[in-house]
């Protein structure tokens, strides 16, 4: 399948910029299942420093805002080739070894209500990759997907006590346990084509844990898949703060208003 992607990001700053710098993890992994085709990055405001890849092989790029700016544009588009492969990205290939994503982090450490959880899912037993398809579906009926009432600094205990989250939460969660039960686990941001509709208002996030024999292994669980051809796969990384479309640092002002509009298509491939 090949989608054709349109992402922009937009900052309004409350005063002209003194000084700022932000690090975009906005360019497509070339992986298993996808291939680039084509991908621009036009920045407004802003100009590009320096490219690089970070410890998780995602393409970073950095750059620094005009000094005196009010607001900044970043608008990425371009076309990926996607195949289904059962969500299965295969062997590891970061430069960060295996064991190091069966450590948790603030974001994805369990609390008493998770690690609860973890030890039934262990009692129940199972092929990992049967536990790993459970634990999936039992986030999914019990932390409801609802917006607006988590954040970017939500912990996945946090939003397993409220039982509520976004796709972001549900992947900590997931992560949360799946490193608990000593299964290595990392955060997927990325995009989804939807079937109903063409313009969304964020990217997507998602889960992969490591299986024996097969390597990476997808899970959504807000849409309770493995990801698909629909899927476009952008970082990844121990938890969110690792993989995040655009962080920075700003000297001289404070963020006023983000928005941020993304289209995701099927476009037709040519004969040549």
């Amino acid at each position: 399948m090949r989608l054709a992607i349109r992402h922009t990001t937009t900052y309004h700053f409350e005063r002209p910029v003194v000084h700022a710098i932000q690090r975009l993890r906005l360019t497509p992994k070339s992986t298993q299942g996808q291939e680039i085709v084509s991908w621009d990055m036009i920045f407004t405001n802003a100009a590009k420093q320096i490219e690089y890849e970070d410890q998780h092989r995602n393409m970073t790029t950095l750059i620094a805002v005009e000094a005196g700016a009010e607001e900044v544009t970043v608008a990425c588009s371009g076309t990926v080739d996607t195949h289904d492969h059962a969500g299965v990205i295969g062997r590891h290939s970061g430069h960060l070894p295996l064991w190091s994503f069966r450590s948790q982090t603030p974001l994805t450490r369990p609390g008493t209500g998770m690690r609860a959880f973890a030890r039934e899912l262990r009692k129940e037993g199972g092929a990992p990759l049967d536990m790993l398809h459970t634990l999936s579906a039992r986030i999914r009926e019990i932390v409801a997907y609802q917006t607006g009432v988590t954040g970017v600094t939500t912990s996945a205990e946090e939003a397993w006590t409220m039982s509520q989250g976004v796709c972001q939460d549900h992947a900590h969660i997931f992560i949360g346990i799946a490193r608990a039960l000593d299964i290595p686990a990392r955060y997927v941001s990325g995009y989804l084509m939807m079937n109903d509709r063409i313009d969304q208002e964020a990217t997507h996030a998602w889960a992969e844990a490591h299986v024996e024999h097969l390597g990476w292994v997808g899970f959504d669980i807000s849409n309770g898949i493995s990801p698909d051809q629909r899927y476009v796969r952008l970082a990844t990384g121990r938890d969110y703060r690792d993989a995040a479309p655009i962080t920075g640092v700003s000297i001289g002002t404070t963020t006023r208003e983000l928005s941020v509009a993304v289209a995701v298509e099927q476009r037709q491939v040519q004969n040549q």
